[in-house]
């Protein structure tokens, strides 16, 4: 659903941006029946039918401006002016009662199932039913047509919704500064995902959040704190999730009202149209679109959690509505890079083993399985019936095809060598290694181990792993096929990453930030949408190292409680 056309001048102003806008999800979709048209909507309540219920956000106070993708408002054609201007302002903090025609002075929230690991939940749902999960604080307020792209613009913390159940609807600064300097970090490192547009935040409006004491080692929060508000808006061609797919196609399932199955038909034709029209024809036959749906969608997800792997990155809490449709990261919420490699890193207390690091593909397959389950309730004919089928069986087959390439290609093979790999996995855990660290000194193609050091916490370190790194790494080095090694070291550079946004560089940022100095946040736009750059000495020295070892077990920065 793109167009090709580009924007006919630079966007400055807001009516500018009104010439694009194009609303295919509200002008597609159906409005939940018992909404109100004017979106003062925002108490708990069931949802029982609709595609989205009409959602007024709810501006923060006094906005104040602290950051904009610059590189994102250049892709869309936005001036960087536009980002400071008061009307532009108003609108990303929550204020769009003014805005000019055609855009929508409504928002919209949508409602979508919860899975975790492949089993239904009903119980976070106030009501018990599941018709009372969804974006309980995320607010669309955009859709337009920029630079031939489509994009829906939404803002994190933008007040409750129908979906809130009795939360405060806000976001804090805190977790508002991760997910906005996430989004364009993970653009830069090649990875699909959704995108930063803006960040503001309130010079008045606080809310009370639990968190950690300074250098706690409690597990769990140990104090109430007040912090302020802040939107993010976050912006991605839709943010469909599995979840949105699952909760209608159980509503289509248990027959739960009229036109359950006739919903449920419209969000996943919706879908193919907003994610998949470049692969999927219209021409098709509703039965025959699904199977190609579940086909790239596999091929999507199960590339997009190999390339998590590469860079270190763990969703944290990768349920089936954190699970974009259109298979790209969605979602910032207890995330992080992991710095000591760990197969079951997870920095979020609440997230468990099965949504650590290297269970990450398992994770996918528990999310593939649930988006496979709705779509089948679509299917009547028998052919289609065994042919989703066999997608779904052969998707441990194509994520571990997707694992191996992505493993050989760190290493600088051209084939995967499992023993090889084998043997690095136990050397790495033995050692303690820095994982970014260590396959950027590997990517230099060293002509020993020594400069691999650099990358090694060095906890249990003796003579006698030493030896076993050099074992390893001359066979290594024996299975690299390139006699260019200046290539070799130029291509491996452009799959491990020089830098990552670890947890405790982002600390700084948003402590600082509380102050209202918001350098440090300035600082790591510039360096993590560089993150295959070779940059300042400087900068390598601060931010090309291993993580202080006084940090490790610290709460609020080894591990975190909740995204707020």
């Amino acid at each position: 659903m793109n167009d090709s056309k580009q924007n006919s001048k630079l966007v400055e102003t807001l009516d500018d941006l009104a010439k694009y806008t194009n609303y295919s999800l509200l002008e597609t979709l159906t409005a939940d029946k018992e909404a109100t048209d004017d979106g003062i909507d925002h108490l708990p309540r069931q949802v029982f039918s609709g595609h989205y219920v009409p959602v007024k956000p709810t501006p923060i106070e006094n906005p104040e401006y602290i950051a904009h993708s610059k590189t994102f408002f250049s892709e869309l054609g936005f001036d960087d002016s536009l980002a400071t201007s008061s009307d532009f302002m108003s609108m990303f903090s929550g204020d769009i009662s003014n805005l000019p025609e055609p855009m929508s002075k409504v928002g919209w929230a949508t409602g979508y199932a919860l899975s975790i690991y492949g089993r239904e939940y009903y119980e976070q749902c106030p009501f018990q039913t599941g018709n009372g999960y969804g974006d309980g604080r995320a607010v669309s307020v955009l859709e337009a047509v920029l630079n031939g792209k489509r994009w829906e613009m939404q803002l994190k913390g933008g007040g409750r919704t129908p979906y809130c159940r009795g939360a405060d609807g806000r976001a804090v600064l805190r977790s508002s500064v991760r997910e906005f300097l996430a989004q364009e970090h993970m653009h830069a490192l090649g990875i699909p995902t959704s995108r930063s547009l803006s960040l503001y935040t309130s010079k008045t409006e606080t809310v009370q959040r639990p968190w950690y004491t300074q250098n706690s080692h409690s597990f769990d929060p140990d104090v109430m704190v007040s912090e302020a508000v802040a939107i993010s808006t976050r912006v991605a061609p839709s943010f469909l999730r599995v979840g949105q797919i699952e909760l209608f196609a159980r509503r289509a399932r248990k027959n739960e009202h009229s036109q359950a199955m006739e919903e449920l038909e419209k969000i996943v034709l919706h879908l193919i149209e907003r994610e998949y029209s470049d692969v999927i024809s219209d021409d098709l036959s509703l039965e025959e679109k699904v199977i190609l749906l579940a086909t790239e969608f596999r091929s999507r997800l199960t590339k997009l959690v190999a390339d998590w792997i590469r860079v270190g990155y763990c969703q944290g809490n990768f349920n089936s509505d954190n699970c974009a449709a259109g298979g790209f990261t969605l979602d910032y919420g207890p995330f992080g890079f992991c710095d000591m490699f760990d197969p079951y890193y997870q920095s979020w207390t609440g997230g468990g083993k099965h949504f650590s690091f290297l269970n990450q593909p398992m994770a996918a397959e528990k999310n593939f399985h649930m988006f496979f389950t709705a779509l089948q309730t679509l299917l009547t004919e028998q052919k289609y019936l065994i042919q989703l089928h066999e997608i779904r069986t052969d998707f441990r087959d194509v994520m571990q095809e997707q694992m191996q390439k992505m493993w050989a290609s760190k290493l600088g093979l051209d084939t995967f060598d499992e023993e090889l790999f084998d043997e690095l996995e136990i050397l790495m855990i033995e050692t303690s290694v820095d994982y970014t660290i260590f396959f950027r000194e590997l990517s230099e193609i060293p002509e020993d181990i020594t400069a691999l050091k650099k990358s090694f916490y060095s906890f249990n370190y003796d003579e006698s792993i030493e030896e076993r790194w050099k074992q390893w790494f001359k066979k290594w080095k024996s299975l690299i096929s390139s006699s260019d090694t200046a290539k070799l070291s130029a291509k491996m550079k452009l799959i491990n990453p020089k830098y990552t946004l670890r947890e405790w560089f982002l600390v700084p940022a948003y402590e600082q930030a509380k102050k209202g100095d918001y350098t440090l946040i300035h600082e790591l736009q510039e360096i993590m949408t560089n993150p295959y750059a070779e940059q300042s000495k400087e900068i390598e020295n601060k931010y090309y190292t291993l993580k202080p070892l006084e940090l490790f077990e610290v709460g609020g920065v080894s591990h975190v409680s909740c995204s707020s």
